[in-house]
């Protein structure tokens, strides 16, 4: 163990002038990169999201986006590309700003801009709004501009969504008001043009056709009963010559015949209606009117049958009898007609009135679902012109400022203790890698331990080998070229970098960032 100890003593003491370039190197990069990075600067500002100040349960807004999801949009929109760079040129943000890139800015602007947002079980949403630069009224102009445009976005946002939903409901409500116009216009259209075949006039078409249908039948027997009677009186003249006084008849006259129908009328449309309404009224006049003529025209028959003159007895009764019945058939054959077209015509009607039933019905639901549509359109209108006036006057969900971003008076970095102490780290580390990588590269027999392992045999003696002075000299030589490679070659590279790639400070800036240390 003693003679292990002893072996890598002299390693370690042979490549120690290289391990300790590689320490003093990276160790004085990284004192110089301390030393050379400008001092940054960095404030933060907080914003509070508050609850609406009109209960919901009283009043609710129609903009239900949450406070998270709202701001989330709000953090998008404030790091856009064309914010970053107006906000980077109105305040001067990186200097000799004009020498660089749009998308350098973007890139550096986005990278110094922290936005995080707090929150948790019965807490308050809360976000932070941070910025890192080169001089603190810069940084706090930057901030403070940050706040304005969250501020901004948070009215702009709640209002435009507030504005946009009553304007979409106003022309809800307006197309849905047209489109009630248009269907009452058709329902209105549709009972004018069959008025005759409403289905709410069905019942009084059913009961006046099985009216007219009994009252047809009554007719066609009085006809069939009349036609029989005058066949029966024409015979018996013929074969006697004269007709019995017994046989004369007296059937009912036209106006009778009307009277008879009016009266049924009357009592029909008693059923249905009062006896103020306006059809029973007109039917009862009509069957006054007929009751007169019936009664003045009994008084005239009866002067007439005592001024006229006999022909002779036999044929006086029989014209008489004859005028009568002929009269009374012609006005029963008049009624069969009007009633059969009566009759007829409500037969349509009644057929006619189911497939308008339905069209109706088929109009009317139209006509109600519309409505109901429009119904809630109203309402959802009235709550949206509720909800446009709680955001206009700011009595919704609300962002408030509780702490301003001011001018911070110390840098808050870089941490140069940190970078100094990184360096010389890097340096132990490139030394140890150094020295471990050289051992496991070379894979000669140094050590007689290494024979018996390798060979799994005992040597009798071992016999070290003898440098001789030549050898030394290049060994030597070789290790002090390579030194003075180093010492030369790496203050160039560094000054190359510097010179033609990029300078020092930012590149070593850039990296500190990436590990989280600017």
């Amino acid at each position: 163990m003693n003679f292990d100890l002893y072996f890598y003593w002299k390693l370690f003491l042979r490549r120690l002038p290289v391990m300790a370039l590689l320490l003093t190197v990276c160790g004085a990069l990284g004192a110089f990169t301390a030393i050379r990075l400008p001092a940054t600067y960095s404030t933060a500002a907080r914003l509070l999201v508050e609850d609406p100040q009109i209960p919901d349960s009283m009043v609710t807004s129609t903009v239900r986006t949450s406070a998270a999801e709202q701001l989330n949009i709000i953090q998008q929109r404030l790091t856009t590309r064309a914010n970053v760079i107006d906000i980077a040129n109105q305040y001067n943000v990186f200097e000799n700003i004009r020498e660089i890139s749009p998308d350098d800015v973007v890139a550096q602007m986005r990278d110094a801009t922290t936005i995080r947002l707090t929150s948790g079980r019965n807490q308050a949403l809360v976000m932070t709004i941070s910025f890192r630069g080169r001089s603190g009224q810069v940084v706090s102009n930057v901030v403070n501009e940050y706040v304005s445009l969250v501020l901004e976005a948070n009215v702009d946002f709640r209002v435009s969504r507030a504005e946009s939903t009553l304007e979409f409901f106003e022309q809800e409500v307006d197309r849905l008001s047209e489109q009630l116009d248009e269907q009452s216009v058709r329902i209105t259209i549709f009972k004018s043009e069959n008025a005759h075949a409403l289905p709410d006039n069905q019942p009084y078409r059913l009961a006046r056709q099985s009216l007219l249908q009994e009252r047809l039948a009554l007719l066609e027997r009085n006809l069939a009963a009349a036609t029989t009677q005058r066949a029966d009186l024409e015979q018996i003249f013929q074969e006697t010559g004269s007709i019995s006084p017994n046989t004369r008849v007296q059937p009912r006259t036209a106006e009778e015949q009307q009277l008879l129908v009016a009266r049924t009328d009357l009592e029909l449309a008693l059923l249905t209606y009062s006896a103020e309404n306006p059809r029973v009224i007109r039917l009862q006049s009509v069957v006054d009117r007929l009751e007169a003529i019936i009664a003045s025209q009994s008084g005239t028959t009866s002067e007439d049958d005592t001024n006229e003159a006999p022909l002779t007895a036999a044929e006086a009764m029989f014209q008489a009898t004859m005028t009568q019945i002929d009269s009374s058939m012609r006005a029963m054959q008049t009624d069969i007609a009007q009633a059969s077209e009566e009759i007829e015509t409500l037969q349509v009607a009644i057929s006619a009135s189911s497939g308008n039933e339905i069209q109706l019905g088929a109009l009317q639901r139209d006509y109600d679902n519309i409505q109901t549509r429009y119904n809630a359109a109203v309402a959802n209108l009235n709550e949206a012109r509720v909800s446009e006036r709680i955001e206009t006057t700011a009595q919704g969900r609300r962002i408030t400022v509780i702490e301003d971003a001011v001018v911070p008076s110390a840098p808050s970095g870089p941490n140069r203790a940190r970078i100094v102490i990184m360096g010389a780290g890097l340096g132990l580390g490139l030394a140890g890698g150094f020295f471990v990588l050289l051992e496991i590269l070379n894979r000669s027999i140094r050590r007689p331990a290494e024979l018996v392992g390798r060979f799994n045999i005992v040597p009798i003696m071992t016999i070290p080998y003898l440098e001789s002075r030549g050898h030394r000299l290049r060994r030597r030589l070789v290790l002090m070229i390579t030194t003075l490679i180093v010492i030369i070659g790496a203050p160039l590279a560094l000054w190359y970098i510097d010179t033609h790639y990029m300078p020092l400070d930012i590149f070593v800036q850039k990296v500190l960032s990436r590990l989280g240390l600017g």
